[in-house]
Order: C-alpha cells, then structure tokens, then sequence
C-alpha cells in the first residue's frame, strides 16, 4: 500500500513539473533576457560573436606632462640610475646649454653608459611626445 502511495505521489509531482516546464515563447524570452551573460568575449578576427573587435582609435598624441607623468617621472623624480630631477636647475643647466636638439636625441635614443634607455622605456612614445616630454622637463628645470 505504501509502495502504491509513494509511486502515485512521484507520478503527481513529475506530472505537475513537466506542467510548470511548459512554457510560452514570451516567458522564455523573459528568462533568457534575466540569466544571460553581462558581456561577451570576443577575439579580434572571431566572426561567432557579436559585433566585429574594434582597436581604439588613439585620441592624438598625449602632452608631455602625460607622457613624463606615465614613463619619465619614475626616475626623473627621483634621480634614479643618475636622471636630473625635475626642478633642479643645476643638475638641467649643462644639458640644457647643449641644445633641445641634443636632449631630443638624447631622450629618443638613449644615453650610453646610464640608465637612460631609448625614449625612457616609453615603447609606445612617438617621437612627438618624447619631444613634448623633454621640453615639458626643460620648463620645469629652468
């Protein structure tokens, strides 16, 4: 008798879950909208997923305050490896004297013998933003 209980209440409750499984196409719908993913990975050139990759266009070139703030402050403000600090004359007025130009080639392609490497380091530095960079430190060391 308890066999007979127990196999018609199973069959009530499978009854009534594949009653509740059957859904409409709004109300499925809905659900997947409530669980699916908050983003979506995609790599450039895989045409499975959403919208095509996009490289960010570069805004322009960045100023030498950005460009010294990200790449030239780490040893320019601290005198590592032998850099002149910003804001110290003395130590700026000899390279100075010499020229932009020689502190331009200086700054692109790095001094022999110091710790100053070509463009600082900086390997996604234009030309143009070294430049900005240098005079950036050249106003502030005057």
């Amino acid at each position: 008798m308890i066999n007979r209980i127990a196999i018609s209440f199973l069959a009530i409750v499978l009854a009534a879950g594949a009653y509740a499984a059957d859904l409409t196409d709004a109300q499925r719908a809905a659900i997947e909208e409530r669980i699916k993913p908050a983003g979506e990975s995609c790599i450039e050139g895989d045409n499975t997923c959403g919208a095509p990759a996009v490289a960010a266009a570069p805004a322009g070139p960045r100023t030498g305050e950005e460009v010294y703030n990200s790449a030239c402050m780490a040893c320019h403000s601290t005198g590592a490896a032998g850099a002149p600090k910003v804001g110290d004359a003395a130590a700026w007025a000899d390279r100075i004297a010499k020229g932009t130009d020689v502190l331009y080639v200086s700054g692109l392609e790095g001094v022999a013998g110091t710790g100053m490497m070509a463009k600082g380091g900086c390997v996604n530095c234009s030309d143009e933003e070294v430049h900005a960079a240098i005079d950036y430190m050249v106003v502030n060391s005057q």
